[in-house]
């Protein structure tokens, strides 16, 4: 699909704002994080779409990634104006985060798709029991851990957001919980967190993507500039409309059900990675 007819654009572009509306409804109907719909919608669509790239997973990742940078910019400065953001928890989980990321985008550089999408659908259907069990009904530890320990924390949520394209707030959320962090502020300074994520992690996936061949149109490294500008107003605009919709129906019957559907999903990429499917 390297010349692309007028039929081609259209679909391509009607399936990049398709997915933006429907990773934007999911994440005001339910609180999750764009890239747990938009890395496995990418993946799969794109495929469908006839591009046979040996690293779409990547550009999945990549591209998800590179859209965390202004939501996440729009979502910390509205925590920031409320005041629940705790820019001392960003210190001390971002040295570590940082060094995940690093770790992570070398790990993403020397495996293949069909190791990065086992990655992914190994740690998505974790993320998808996480869901269910709810972590933030345990309270393990009084307070925020002393260094090294959080330090170590951030670490393991730097490597993980980063070969997931997510901007860590399913996992730094729970985290903070238990923590016996309020819940306001647990989501005001994961959102931030999530700047000090995608920014590093974006930039190192167009490094080692850097001159790949045979990638989508207009892709720079791993991250692919036409989904990023469709993407992004197409989420914006329908996280609202979830938002209104969560006041009026049960959000964690729809959670679990989302939890069942992420682990049909984390199967089927499991079923691709093994089987080449």
């Amino acid at each position: 699909m390297g010349n692309l007819g007028p039929a081609e654009w259209g679909l391509l572009i009607a399936f990049l704002l398709s997915l933006g509306g429907a990773a934007g409804f999911l994440a005001g109907l339910l609180g999750i994080g764009g890239g747990l719909v938009l890395v496995p919608g990418l993946y799969f669509g794109l495929k469908a779409l006839g591009f046979e790239s040996a690293a779409l997973m990547h550009v999945a990742v990549g591209t998800s990634l590179a859209v965390i940078i202004p939501t996440g910019m729009s979502s910390a400065r509205a925590h920031w104006k409320r005041g629940v953001v705790r820019l001392d928890l960003v210190r001390k989980l971002g040295g570590g985060v940082l060094l995940g990321v690093a770790g992570g985008t070398l790990v993403a550089s020397r495996i293949d798709e069909h190791g990065m999408t086992l990655f992914f659908a190994l740690a998505l259907a974790a993320l998808a029991v996480l869901m269910l069990l709810n972590p933030a009904r345990f309270s393990p530890l009084q307070d925020v851990p002393r260094q090294p320990w959080i330090g170590l924390s951030g670490v393991g949520i730097g490597i993980f957001s980063s070969l997931m394209g997510i901007g860590g707030a399913t996992i730094s959320v729970p985290w903070m919980s238990m923590c016996r962090v309020p819940m306001h502020t647990a989501v005001g300074t994961a959102s931030a967190l999530g700047l000090v994520i995608a920014v590093p992690a974006a930039a190192g996936f167009i490094l080692i993507g850097w001159g790949q061949e045979g990638l989508p149109p207009f892709s720079l490294g791993y991250i692919n500039f036409l989904a990023w500008p469709l993407i992004i107003p197409a989420s914006v605009l329908a996280a609202p409309w979830g938002a209104r919709l969560a006041h009026s129906v049960s959000v964690e019957r729809l959670r679990r059900f989302f939890a069942a559907f992420l682990v049909v999903i984390a199967g089927k990429m499991i079923w691709s990675a093994c089987w080449h499917g």
